[in-house]
């Protein structure tokens, strides 16, 4: 385990467990925590026995959004504001670009700089009791980091404009009804909700994981002809890969794969 003081890193097996770590403030967000979450995203990006990322929060929350008490001394009514606004999409960014899938596990607060880091992940599982949304109207702020770009592309442009007008809190069951998380459970039953989800992306191609998810990433921002093209690129690519021969002579030899990431 590496540790810091703002988030801890657990490598267990081929799964990355990522928490953030400062439980007696509700996980909220620091410029240390989002330097250090940079690294680690960049860490487990490049190793290639890491699967996938498990981001979570200690204390049986997730992420309340960014310090206030931080953001109030050092960057509410001056210019520093922009710089943390260009950071927070740079990491976000950077996690929902990374060839290794992501999966956050939301419990509790989900809010603000919190909600913005779970719709930077690829997939979302929740406590059903948990308290999910953008939030950052009700203080009369914005949020900088992919609301109003990544969470029209999930929910559709009405429903992104009831959670980001109006400030309001999902519950992890009504999030999956939002179509904004993938699935929920009892907070009692979450780890196994865990442990179920993150089962069969973990045990895939590397290799495939990261093509076939850098063309789904791209799959809103093109014109269908681009996005064929990019396609049969995809398709002569995957079947060049060791991976793909693997593939199909464990298939015809009813074994199990052994992938070796190209």
């Amino acid at each position: 385990m590496i540790e810091t003081d703002h988030v801890l890193l657990e490598k267990d097996g081929n799964v990355a467990r990522v928490w953030l770590n400062r439980p007696h403030k509700k996980n909220a967000v620091t410029v240390e925590l989002l330097h250090r979450l940079d690294e680690i995203i960049t860490e487990v990006d490049a190793d290639p026995d890491l699967h996938v990322l498990v981001l979570r929060g200690k204390g049986g929350t997730f992420c309340s959004g960014f310090d206030l008490d931080e953001l109030l001394e050092n960057y509410v009514g001056n210019t520093m504001a922009m710089e943390v606004a260009v950071l927070s999409a740079q990491v976000c960014d950077r996690l929902y670009q990374m060839n290794t899938p992501s999966v956050a596990v939301l419990e509790g607060y989900v809010t603000a700089g919190g909600f913005e880091l779970m719709i930077s992940c690829d997939f979302a599982v929740s406590a059903d009791d948990a308290k999910i949304g953008d939030f950052h109207i009700r203080r009369a702020l914005f949020g900088g980091a992919g609301p109003i770009y990544r969470l029209p592309r999930m929910i559709g442009l009405r429903k992104t404009k009831e959670l980001m007008l109006t400030g309001k809190l999902l519950s992890g069951t009504e999030a999956v009804d939002f179509d904004l998380i993938n699935a929920s459970a009892p907070a009692a039953e979450l780890d196994q909700l865990v442990a179920d989800f993150v089962a069969p992306i973990v045990d895939k191609s590397p290799f495939a994981m990261r093509l076939t998810k850098m063309t789904i990433n791209q799959g809103l921002d093109a014109d269908v002809r681009s996005l064929m093209v990019m396609e049969h690129l995809a398709v002569g690519n995957a079947l060049q890969s060791e991976d793909a021969k693997e593939g199909v002579q464990a298939f015809l030899g009813k074994r199990e794969p052994k992938w070796v990431g190209r």
